[in-house]
């Protein structure tokens, strides 16, 4: 089982400016995914407790000179430390920036080691950043977890493939700071959020208590997959019987999450995503969470990188 590959300049603020400080922010260990063409950092597929992202790069995004060999159809998993990941990456950046020209000019070299650790008899598998500075080398070694077996590689790529599951309607939410704004606010009232979704391009948030029902709603949003135009009749009425009326004629659904699940899918702002869209997977399986990323400069998607989160929901609601 061997991983061997240098970062280049993009890969490396990609992974330390961008999604690293996101990805910490969705749970502390994750499995990083590694085949022939794609680098995946998953949360929460496995045990499926909590909000599942799936942070997917094509190798070159990431890497140069990217080497993989395993007896698993070159297939490589491991859990790792994302704030250990992250630290051992930051320190390997500012040796190559005191030593060379920029972030990679001596080469930031990442790959897969066994070692043995001090007071132990027995060698542990290491993710290791080697940077090659002025006068010395500077390896920094990132403990993880002991590979994946075949069975478990492949109980990975099934949950990953059905998380690609797509929602028939998202619609782009324009402001992702808006909603944090208002779910910051929401966060000291209660902890479960209402949300309905329609083909109308209409988003509806609403957390309520015996006492208080605090809501938001973003209209006329752009639709993506299924959509219907509102009914005219429908233009003077209060958004909760807008969305109730929505949800009967089947042009809605809703969901309850959690507000803590919520509010940690906001934090992929951190990767600095161009736009963001929601959905509800049929049958209101779970809330799904799309953030896109384009071409600098351009408004043309980045296929190269993708991440989504997936919510559990804690009642099915209706539509």
């Amino acid at each position: 089982m061997k991983f061997k590959a240098f970062l280049t300049e993009n890969g490396v603020n990609l992974l330390e400016k961008r999604f690293l400080p996101a990805l910490d922010k969705m749970g502390k260990i994750c499995h990083l995914y590694l085949n022939r063409d794609h680098a995946i950092f998953l949360h929460n597929l496995l045990n499926g407790d909590g909000v599942q992202s799936i942070a997917q790069f094509r190798k070159e995004a990431l890497f140069d000179d990217y080497r993989i060999s395993s007896q698993n159809e070159d297939r490589i998993a491991f859990a790792v430390d994302i704030s250990l990941l992250h630290r051992a990456l930051r320190s390997s950046v500012s040796i190559c920036t005191e030593f060379g020209n920029g972030p990679t000019a001596n080469r930031l070299q990442i790959k897969l080691v066994k070692k043995l650790p001090p007071n132990s008899t027995q060698p542990m598998p290491f993710l290791t950043f080697e940077t090659k500075g002025y006068k010395s080398a500077v390896i920094q070694d990132v403990p993880i977890s002991k590979p994946l077996s075949r069975a478990q590689v492949l109980e990975l790529q099934t949950a990953l493939d059905m998380a690609q599951d797509l929602p028939q309607t998202l619609v782009q939410v324009p402001d992702l700071n808006q909603l944090q704004n208002f779910v910051d606010r929401m966060r000291h009232v209660g902890e479960l959020l209402n949300i309905s979704i329609s083909k109308y391009g209409d988003l509806h948030i609403q957390i309520s208590t015996t006492l208080i029902t605090l809501g938001a709603e973003f209209q006329k949003l752009l639709v993506l997959g299924e959509r219907a135009d509102a009914p005219s009749e429908d233009q003077n009425l209060s958004a909760q019987t807008r969305s109730a009326r929505a949800i009967l004629r089947g042009d809605a659904q809703s969901v309850q999450v959690s507000v803590k699940h919520f509010g940690k899918s906001l934090q992929c702002h951190l990767a600095k995503p161009d736009c963001a869209f929601y959905g509800i997977t049929p049958q209101g399986a779970c809330l799904t969470v799309i953030f896109q990323f384009f071409i600098p400069g351009s408004h043309q998607m980045d296929k190269s990188i993708s991440l989504h989160c997936r919510l559990p929901v804690l009642d099915q609601g209706s539509g």
